[in-house]
């Protein structure tokens, strides 16, 4: 009791000074009360959750990123993936033009059945030495043949639809000396397949043993 009496007489002369003040005043300060409490509420109790949700607005904004990069990189991959299938049919279908090293007999035996079927009369057939590229060697023929315009254009119609692809290269026409045909000088080029190994590293020096030294 002692202590409330005396809590109530330290008390009595603010509350005085309080009733003295003017409504204004009063409520100036019931305010600014009302304001420091909540403050000091939002401050303590809001403010982190606050900084909670603009962190993890944060992290999603992060996210949405990382997901759209995301989707654009399975697009990308998707669209390429489709490209090189497609690249790899294309290859396919261009390695089957080409003829391997075994079928490279038959297939000038087509070229030359193709010049006398069209009533050529082969003065030249002679293959050349290969020519060696990134993942097929060329094969030039040489071809002098004796005949009619017509009988070439034949030649080379049938030349060009077999199922092994052969171009015709430097053709040249000049009259046979001794008859009244053409004589045809060209190089029936074909190619064939061939996988180029990559070169073996040079071998390394082996290390010569160290003989002890004699004392």
């Amino acid at each position: 009791m002692a202590k409330l009496n005396l809590t109530s007489a330290a008390l009595d002369p603010f509350l005085e000074k309080i009733e003295k003040l003017s409504k204004l005043h009063k409520f100036l300060i019931v305010s600014t009360i009302l304001v420091l409490l909540v403050g000091g509420f939002v401050y303590f109790s809001y403010m982190p959750k606050f900084r909670d949700i603009d962190n993890l607005e944060k992290k999603q904004a992060k996210l949405v990123r990382q997901l759209r990069n995301a989707k654009l990189q399975a697009r990308a991959h998707k669209k390429f993936a489709t490209e090189l299938k497609a690249t790899k049919l294309q290859f396919q279908k261009a390695r089957q033009a080409l003829p391997d090293k075994k079928e490279i007999p038959s297939l000038l035996a087509a070229i030359s059945g193709s010049g006398q079927s069209a009533g050529l009369e082969f003065l030249l057939f002679r293959p050349a030495k290969e020519i060696q590229r990134d993942f097929f060697a060329e094969i030039p023929v040489e071809i002098r043949v004796l005949g009619g315009y017509h009988n070439v254009a034949l030649f080379f119609d049938k030349v060009a639809h077999l199922s092994r692809i052969v171009n015709m290269k430097n053709t040249t026409m000049t009259a046979a000396k001794k008859s009244t045909q053409l004589e045809t000088t060209c190089t029936a080029v074909t190619y064939r397949f061939s996988e180029v190994q990559p070169p073996k590293p040079a071998p390394k020096a082996k290390a010569r043993a160290k003989r002890p030294k004699k004392k």
